[in-house]
């Protein structure tokens, strides 16, 4: 393997790293900045040869002409999930010191292909990269699938990306293998309304504090610091937000600004009534909504209902009508728990449900 990364590297210098390549080994380098390739989500093309994200939620999609295809990211860049045609979905992994290349599909009849591929973990510490597609010889990407009509933009903690929602046991703590947003209500939701959507999401995050933060608050490390970042934790490129027009934009934080009984409320309901403000000037003509749920109970629930209730009246208040909320039922354990007592699969399956049905009503998405 380490002899073809090789000759794919010494090939792509040489040839200026076009749209295409043939390589000697049966192969057709298709190149990141081939106009064929549809990305989603918030990715960074400072390097457009290796577009780089980090948000789980990511996705590149295609469609194209032979047998087989071929993934080339970074090594260790993490874990992708990724449905041929109308095959069930599989998870793929990258996370390999050396191996930069894995095969996705192999023995396709020939004739046209779809591949959607996704980013299912958080990767502000791999710091994964596209680097291409590799084709049978002489086949080539097609123009890609259409996108659907409907567009939403989920911002969240460990919820949203869905962390430890492939464990079994609330005894288990976060690994990347047991994160998978794929499987996280959010897409569950997409795909139930035939939507797609842009992830804005990191595990521990909140709006005026973080998890185990000071009473005082995390300025430097809350969602307020980094939406206005491409990717979480590097602030070379503010994001372009004309590149993204969401309809609907799902906020679902206060769980970790509310976490350990070490909280300010009025901090909390400051900075939340701020970052809406915030999401606002991005987004002018989305409909805000509100979530609340699934991890919280007792007081800490009770609280974090009011204070977005009266975030969300104060918006109604300054003449922002298109500010909503919903809440999740809380979970029990009935559906059992993921690691560190985060929703389970089925957990997940059930707020899709639930954030579906609102949806539908609300955006009149039949």
């Amino acid at each position: 393997m380490k002899q073809i990364r090789l000759i794919i590297i010494a090939l792509f210098i040489a040839t200026g790293m076009h749209a295409s390549t043939t390589l000697p080994l049966k192969g057709t380098i298709i190149s990141p900045t081939d106009n064929n390739i549809q990305y989603i989500g918030r990715i960074c093309f400072q390097n457009p040869q290796r577009p780089r994200f980090t948000y789980p939620g990511t996705q590149i999609n295609a469609r194209f002409t032979g047998t087989s295809l071929k993934l080339w990211a970074k090594p260790r860049s993490g874990y992708f999930m990724a449905q041929i045609d109308q095959a069930e979905p599989f998870k793929v992994s990258m996370m390999g010191e050396r191996d930069s290349v894995v095969t996705l599909a192999t023995a396709l009849p020939q004739g046209e292909h779809t591949v959607r591929l996704m980013y299912v973990i958080e990767g502000y510490e791999l710091k994964p990269e596209f680097r291409g597609f590799i084709l049978d010889q002489g086949a080539s990407l097609l123009p890609p699938p259409p996108l659907p009509g409907r567009t939403i933009e989920f911002i969240g903690n460990s919820i949203t990306c869905a962390y430890g929602n492939e464990s079994v046991k609330e005894s288990d703590h976060f690994e990347y293998e047991t994160e998978n947003h794929y499987l996280g209500y959010a897409q569950e939701t997409c795909r139930q309304l035939e939507a797609y959507a842009h992830i804005v999401a990191r595990s521990g995050i909140g709006v005026y504090r973080s998890y185990g933060g000071p009473k005082t608050g995390t300025p430097d490390n809350v969602m307020t610091a980094e939406y206005e970042y491409t990717n979480l934790y590097d602030h070379t490129e503010r994001w372009d937000f004309s590149r993204y027009q969401p309809q609907l934009v799902c906020i679902n934080l206060g769980t970790n600004d509310l976490s350990t009984n070490n909280y300010d409320v009025k901090l909390f309901q400051q900075a939340y009534y701020r970052f809406v403000s915030q999401v606002r000037s991005h987004n002018p003509n989305a409909k805000i909504l509100l979530l609340c749920g699934s991890m919280l109970n007792g007081k800490e629930l009770e609280v974090c209902r009011r204070v977005l209730d009266e975030v969300a009246a104060d918006a109604k208040k300054n003449g922002d009508n298109e500010v909503y909320r919903f809440d999740f039922t809380p979970q029990t354990g009935n559906l059992h728990y993921g690691a560190d007592w985060h929703p389970s699969l089925w957990q997940h399956q059930k707020m899709a449900a639930e954030l579906t049905a609102y949806i539908r009503q609300l955006m009149q998405w039949f």
